[in-house]
């Protein structure tokens, strides 16, 4: 089988050599220079270069004028090209989910309105310019939401107290968004009621429309805090048969019908509230997590599923013995310029047997000018174990409490000096610097949309 993979995710967070035998079919990645150099120099594979200055499909597209030829599949398992990867598709006449399917696990408004008509609740919501154009109050009152229909990582994603404060905002070009604050792109923003509760995540495998894998975790602290300059966690929950059949209704009210998704709810008295899916793993060390708890490696039985091959009968067995899992990363986005010095408070955290993983920077790296829960990129990333969920729960609180962040201000470095991720689950001791100065983060009790 001849596959094209469009390639932004790091090799190592996917390992498609798992999932994909590169010896068996041809396999080519196509991706810019960064991309293609966290392959593994032995892989059997062609590498393609592509600039990274248009979307992929537009340069994939190029590409092909020049060089033609055919392909059986073609993948992305990265958010911000499931969509190029679903045109190129329909544009080669490549089997594969097409750009209306991909849209609606991708656009906020479209999701929220088609889980609705499932019968499901979702937060109330509209669209920016519907919002902006009503002659009297909104659906809701109190806190509101402003978001993109298409955003990640909770970047350019505000709160405001009223719907009416949101509203004079966006007219008076003051949200501090650039792009929103000139008035040219409302049509790619939403506004939504606030809906209060613990945020839960649920992550696992579909193929043909049936829910194979199926993990739950509940956040600590939230997404937009992270992009705010928290840390964020997550520790494994269990679920009922009710919430299964929840999670397989909203999946296809958005026709996520085969590979893996993330999808993540609120827990408001009692009921979850949808709040956003995705048809792709979750971030952060939830694939770590999920396959330490479940035993199937997400990204490895995804990438067999959008090949076509039947994978209900090829998962694994749980682990015996099972026990919780729990993930933590720390922001570095926030002290943008400075220079990572080391942890304070780590020492009690770093060497307990309960921490399996913990992966900081070194003590000079420069930290990130973008939000990202990459290892290697960010302050701390790092997995717990625990028999019981509230005791990775109460690790994690404990540990966020605990630590304080030493930077200082970042020095010249060449241009060609690069910092390339470490790979793999290791713990890591950082030497400590007196010349720095402490940033603390604590967590916030009561996660919150």
């Amino acid at each position: 089988m001849k596959i094209l993979i469009l390639h932004r995710v790091p090799y190592f967070k996917i390992e498609y050599h798992r999932g994909i035998s590169h010896d068996q079919h041809e396999v080519t990645y196509f991706g810019t220079d960064q991309a293609l150099a966290t392959l593994p120099p032995g892989l059997r594979c062609e590498r393609v270069s592509r600039p990274g200055t248009r979307p992929a499909f537009e340069e994939a597209r190029e590409w092909l004028v020049h060089r033609p030829r055919d392909f059986d599949r073609i993948i992305s398992v990265s958010e911000y090209e499931l969509l190029d990867c679903a045109l190129l598709r329909e544009h080669l006449g490549v089997p594969g989910a097409r750009p209306a399917q991909v849209v609606l696990a991708r656009d906020k408004v479209l999701m929220k309105q088609a889980v609705e008509d499932a019968g499901l609740r979702v937060p109330r919501f509209l669209p920016l310019p519907r919002f902006l154009a009503l002659d009297g109050p909104a659906p809701w009152r109190g806190r509101t939401v402003l978001k993109p229909h298409r955003g990640a990582s909770s970047e350019d994603v505000l709160v405001f107290d009223t719907p009416a404060l949101a509203a004079a905002a966006v007219r008076e070009g003051r949200t501090g968004i650039a792009r929103l604050d000139v008035g040219n792109d409302r049509e790619d923003y939403q506004v939504e009621e606030f809906v209060s509760g613990p945020i839960r995540h649920f992550d696992g495998l579909v193929q043909g429309g049936e829910v194979l894998v199926l993990s739950a975790g509940e956040y600590i602290n939230t997404c937009l805090q992270y992009a705010q300059g928290h840390p964020l966690g997550s520790f494994q929950i269990g679920f009922s048969d009710e919430t299964r059949g929840w999670v397989a209704r909203v999946l296809a009210a958005v026709r996520i019908e085969d590979g893996s998704f993330h999808l993540e709810a609120i827990v408001h008295e009692g009921e979850l509230v949808f709040l956003e899916v995705g048809n792709r793993v979750g971030g952060a060390d939830v694939v770590a997590t999920v396959e330490l708890a479940t035993g199937v490696h997400l990204p490895s039985y995804e990438l067999r599923a959008l090949l076509g091959e039947p994978v209900a009968g090829m998962l694994p067995e749980p682990p015996a013995g099972r026990r919780r899992y729990g993930w933590f990363v720390y922001p570095g986005h926030h002290l943008a310029g400075q220079e990572y010095r080391g942890l304070d408070g780590a020492a009690m955290f770093r060497d307990t047997p309960s921490a399996l993983a913990w992966n900081e920077l070194p003590s000079g790296a420069p930290l990130p000018d973008h939000i990202t829960c990459q290892t290697g990129a960010t302050v701390l990333t790092g997995i717990v174990a625990g028999d019981t969920p509230e005791v990775c729960r109460d690790w994690i609180i404990d540990l966020f409490d605990s630590l304080s962040v030493r930077t200082r201000p970042a020095a010249p470095t060449p241009s060609d000096q690069v910092l390339v991720p470490g790979r793999g689950v290791r713990k890591r001791h950082v030497p400590s610097s007196a010349a720095a100065t402490a940033t603390r983060l604590t967590s916030t009790n009561g996660p919150r949309s």
